[in-house]
């Protein structure tokens, strides 16, 4: 318990903060502002304005909620919390096993980490990435919870004030008027500066600049290394405390995606690929005093999300994994104490082992990491979203219904993501099939690639939604069971 959510005596100030640098991450700081670099305005009003409201709708409608139920449950983890909502140790099993999609994510923090220590320090893939997975797995490996909080507040604090400084740096740009501005971006593309980009694959509709901007920045709450963290205090009244500076501190980290558009003004030596634009944009921009200081920085921003992670996967692992399936038979003649004792065990073997796959997955890193990454925590998003979301607004469902709900929307986000990279390829391409089925060609008319499905947003909110109305039948025989 002490582990995995403290004593739920922290200072509001502290969780808002570790919060923010939770949700911000590498992703944020690093990986992101390729994405506007690349797509341009549509890409920074889908995961700065779209995600960033969804983002604090769901802070709002889910934190005090969750937290109530949590505490009243004893809730350790985000499954725990769902397990004990619906009474069902299953359900609980299902989402430990969902919960590690997020080694996908780990992949990408330290991925991302890696390119700022080799494009700022100069050292190898090798030696950046042993560095990253040794220092951060070793000091949650002892410290737990407390170590991680406190490290994120210190980490979130250095990485505040850095990213005003780096969203600074490119306001020179902006001296002839933010006209001007769009027209030296329009002059390189036309396409960057409209909200809509018809030539990207990823923000080339309304549904998913918007709409699954929107509704991923809500379902990104539901991670549980996020939503864990409203059992961090000891009241609704700090709950809240802890929103406001979450709130505050996310929209200065979101405005670091601006760095896409300085880049593309100020330009970039060689053509850089799309997960380096922000270590070569403060390479190019700063002193060397300063290029360092920002990359202690961009670590920290990893670092802050990494250690989050790590502390909520143990946790899930050791007491909704392994103790569910050990305490009535392998363990069942040791003491409460000692079943604690050897879970926590246990999960600590698991970072062994997931320092040991992040480590060798991270040297051959994919080719985009924030694709890779976001095709991992989406699709524990598109699971767990609706069941929390209903569990705190309604009571008394049947689990069954709910469960149902949640293998339909990580099934149909993976399986939709599946039929993009499908898609993508010249040789399967749903156009060449199209032309080939004579009269039926309309059923394909439409160009599978135009639908957004190599976007890992977009399918996981057709999960989503998909997962809502199986949710509902849940709802319903709820009612009937009542009257």
């Amino acid at each position: 318990a002490s582990f995995a959510i403290g004593k739920g005596d922290m200072h509001p100030v502290v969780v808002g903060v570790t919060l923010a640098a939770s949700i911000a991450s590498t992703a944020t700081f690093v990986i992101n502002p390729g994405f506007v670099y690349v797509h341009g305005f549509s890409a920074l009003l889908h995961l700065g304005v779209a995600a960033g409201a969804g983002i604090v709708t769901g802070l709002l409608v889910l934190s005090l909620g969750f937290r109530e139920l949590g505490n009243e449950h004893e809730a350790l983890t985000l499954p725990h919390w769902l397990g004990a909502r619906y009474d069902s140790e299953w359900m609980t099993i299902f989402y430990a096993l969902i919960s590690l999609l997020n080694v996908f994510f780990i992949v990408l923090i330290v991925g991302g980490l890696s390119i700022v220590m080799q494009e700022t320090l100069g050292v190898s893939n090798l030696a950046a990435v042993s560095i990253i997975i040794g220092f951060v797995f070793s000091y949650i490996f002892l410290g737990g919870t407390y170590a991680h909080a406190f490290t994120n507040t210190l980490q979130g604090i250095i990485m505040t004030g850095i990213a005003v400084v780096i969203v600074v740096s490119g306001l020179d740009l902006l001296v002839g008027g933010l006209g001007s501005f769009w027209s030296d971006l329009a002059a390189r593309d036309p396409n960057l500066i409209q909200h809509i980009n018809p030539e990207s694959a990823l923000f080339g509709s309304t549904f998913s600049v918007y709409v699954a901007g929107f509704v991923i920045g809500f379902g990104l709450v539901a991670q549980p290394h996020v939503m864990i963290k409203t059992l961090y205090v000891d009241s609704d009244r700090e709950m809240w405390q802890a929103i406001v500076v979450c709130i505050g501190v996310t929209a200065i980290f979101m405005g670091l995606l601006l760095v896409g558009f300085y880049a593309r003004i100020a330009g970039l030596p060689g053509d850089p690929a799309q997960d380096e634009v922000m270590t070569l944009y403060v390479a190019e921009t700063f002193p060397p005093w300063m290029v360092a200081v920002i990359s202690v920085t961009l670590l920290a921003a990893g670092m802050s999300t990494l250690d989050g992670i790590l502390i909520a996967l143990s946790s899930i692992v050791a007491n909704d994994l392994f103790l569910n399936l050990t305490r009535d038979n392998i363990l069942a003649d040791k003491t409460e104490e000692e079943q604690g004792h050897i879970a926590h065990r246990f999960g600590q073997g698991l970072l062994i082992a997931l320092g040991l796959l992040t480590f060798v997955i991270a040297l051959e890193p994919p080719k985009l990491l924030g694709i890779f990454g976001q095709v991992g925590v989406y699709g524990i998003v598109a699971a767990s979203a609706i069941p929390i979301l209903v569990g705190i607004f309604f009571d008394d469902l049947d689990h069954r219904w709910i469960t149902a709900s949640a293998v339909v929307g990580i099934a149909l986000h993976l399986g939709l993501y599946g039929v993009g990279l499908w898609a993508q390829s010249a040789d399967w391409s749903l156009v060449a099939v199209a032309q080939e089925l004579g009269p039926l060609s309309w059923l394909l008319d439409t160009n599978i690639e135009t639908l957004g499905f190599q976007n890992p947003a977009v399918t996981a909110t057709y999960g989503i939604f998909a997962s809502a109305l199986l949710a509902i039948p849940a709802y319903w025989s709820a009612e009937g069971g009542n009257s």
